[in-house]
C-alpha cells in the first residue's frame, strides 16, 4: 500500500493571514484535519453560504463529512472556550463527536491560567508583549516546567490534580498581590471538562501514523505565523509554541520525512496584532485604509491590526525556516483601489542595509521598492486569465523574490473566491 503524507499549512509571517479559508478550502483532499499547536488565542475566520464561523480550537475541516479533524498534542485547550465553540458547531448541524478526536496529551488552560496571564502583563507595564490573556504562556509555561495537566488527566483522578495545580497558582497570584476571581468562569470551566469527556480523546499520535500507513493524507494546520515562532520570531513579543514546520513534527507525533508539500500562506500586505518590531508598518493614512478595507480587527480580541506593505524580507526567512514549496496570497483583493503599491525588499538602519532577518529586529526600517497597482476590482474574477497585469507582475515580483511560485490567490473572503493558478 502507498504511504500517506502530511502537508503543512503555515502562516509565515505574523499570522492572521486567513488560514481557515484554505483548510477549509483544501479539506475535501485530505482525510484527516489536524492542529498541531496554538490555543484559543488562533482565530480562524471561515465564511461560506452566507454563513460565518470563527474556530479557535477545532480545525478547520471540521465542516466536511468525510474529514477527521484532530487536535495534536502540541496545542493547548481551553475546556470553557472549547465547549462554547463546540455547541455552536452542533447547533449549526455539525456532528462534533463524530468528526473530532483530541489528544490526551494536550495540555489543558486553567482559569488561573488566564489570571496568571492578566497579572504577568499588568506587571511588564509599558513593555508588555500584548497577549490575548487566554492563558496561553502560562499553561504552556507549567507544560515545560512538567507540572501541567493535560486531557488525558480528566479520565483519572481529574480533581485532586486540577486542586493541586490551581491552589499552586494561587500562591504565585497572592505573592504578586493580584486580585482576581475565576468563580463563573471556573464553573463553565468545569462543565467544559464534562463535556469533554463526551468526546473521543485518544493517542492520536498512534492515530495519525496509522492513518498514513493506511495511505490517507493529513494536512496540518497551523496557527499564528512563523514570525511568532518561540524560538525563530521576534522574542520576546512571540507566541508560546513552535509555529513552524518543526511544530508539526513535535505537535502531531510524526517524522519528518513524513511532511511533503508545505504551504507558506501571507497577505498580499502585512499586519501584525500586539507589540512587537514591525518594520513596514504605516502610521499614515494608506495603513489606515489597509486597516478598513481589509477589515483587520481580530477575529478572537477584535483588536486593531497594524497594517503595513508586504515584507519579503521576513517572507523569505519564513519560508527558508519551513521549508516552504508553494506560496499561496491571500486579500489581494484589499489592495484594489490603490495606483501604486510598495514592497519591502530590504532593512536599513545606522547607514546598514540587510536583506537577512536580523538577530533583534528593533530600530530596523523598510527599503521598499514601488510597483504598479491594478486599480481594479478582483472580487468577481474566477481565472488567472482575467488577472489585470499589474496583479501578474505583482506576483511575477514576489515569485522572483522568493523563488517559490504563488500557486494560489485568494481574491474575496467567501471559499469559492479562491483562484488556482496554473
Amino acid at each position: 500500500m502507498k504511504q500517506g503524507k502530511i502537508d503543512a499549512l503555515l502562516g509565515i509571517v505574523f499570522g492572521d493571514e486567513g488560514k481557515g479559508k484554505v483548510v477549509d478550502y483544501f479539506t475535501p483532499k485530505y482525510d484527516i484535519v489536524a492542529r498541531f499547536a496554538g490555543g484559543p488565542n488562533a482565530g480562524h475566520t471561515i465564511i461560506f453560504d452566507g454563513k460565518k464561523f470563527v474556530l479557535r480550537s477545532i480545525p478547520s475541516g471540521i465542516f466536511n463529512d468525510n474529514t477527521l479533524n484532530i487536535i495534536g498534542n502540541g496545542c493547548v485547550i481551553a475546556p470553557d472556550l472549547f465547549y462554547i465553540e463546540a455547541k455552536e458547531l452542533e447547533n449549526a448541524g455539525y456532528d462534533i463527536r463524530k468528526r473530532l478526536h483530541i489528544s490526551k496529551r494536550a495540555h489543558l488552560i486553567l482559569p488561573t491560567h488566564r489570571a496568571l496571564d492578566r497579572a504577568y502583563e499588568t506587571l511588564k507595564g509599558k513593555n508588555k508583549i500584548g497577549t490575548t490573556g487566554k492563558g496561553i504562556g502560562p499553561a504552556y509555561s507549567d507544560k515545560a516546567a512538567r507540572i501541567g495537566i493535560r486531557v488525558g488527566d480528566i479520565l483519572d483522578n481529574f480533581e485532586e490534580k486540577y486542586n493541586a495545580l490551581k491552589a499552586r497558582h494561587a500562591r504565585i497570584l497572592d505573592d504578586l498581590n493580584y486580585e482576581y476571581d475565576i468563580a463563573e468562569e471556573e464553573k463553565t470551566w468545569l462543565e467544559g471538562v464534562e463535556y469533554m469527556r463526551t468526546l473521543t480523546l485518544s493517542d492520536t499520535e498512534i492515530e495519525i501514523n496509522n492513518a498514513l500507513a493506511e495511505g490517507k493524507n493529513i494536512l496540518a494546520e497551523g496557527a499564528q505565523g512563523s514570525m511568532l515562532d518561540l524560538d525563530h520570531g521576534t522574542y520576546p513579543m512571540v507566541s508560546s509554541s513552535s509555529t513552524t514546520c518543526g511544530g508539526v513534527c513535535t505537535g502531531l507525533g510524526v517524522a519528518p520525512t513524513k511532511i511533503d508539500q508545505v504551504f507558506g500562506i501571507f497577505k498580499a500586505y502585512s499586519t501584525r496584532v500586539g507589540s512587537g518590531p514591525f518594520p513596514v508598518e504605516l502610521f499614515d493614512k494608506t495603513g489606515d485604509k489597509i486597516r478598513e478595507i481589509g477589515h483587520e480587527y481580530g477575529a478572537v480580541t477584535g483588536r486593531n491590526r497594524r497594517c503595513g506593505w508586504l515584507d519579503l524580507v521576513a517572507l523569505k526567512y519564513a519560508a527558508m525556516l519551513n521549508g516552504v514549496t508553494q506560496l499561496i496570497m491571500m486579500k489581494s483583493d484589499v489592495l484594489d483601489d490603490f495606483e501604486t503599491i510598495k514592497v519591502c525588499t530590504a532593512y536599513q538602519k545606522d547607514g546598514q542595509r540587510t536583506t537577512d532577518m536580523p538577530y533583534d529586529l528593533n530600530g530596523w526600517e523598510a527599503v521598499n521598492e514601488e510597483l504598479e497597482g491594478w486599480n481594479c476590482d478582483l472580487t468577481q474574477m474566477k481565472s488567472e486569465s482575467e488577472f489585470p497585469k499589474a496583479l501578474s507582475d505583482y506576483i511575477a515580483f514576489i515569485e522572483k523574490y522568493m523563488g517559490i511560485p504563488v500557486t494560489i490567490v485568494s481574491v474575496g473572503p467567501d471559499r469559492t473566491a479562491t483562484i488556482i493558478r496554473n
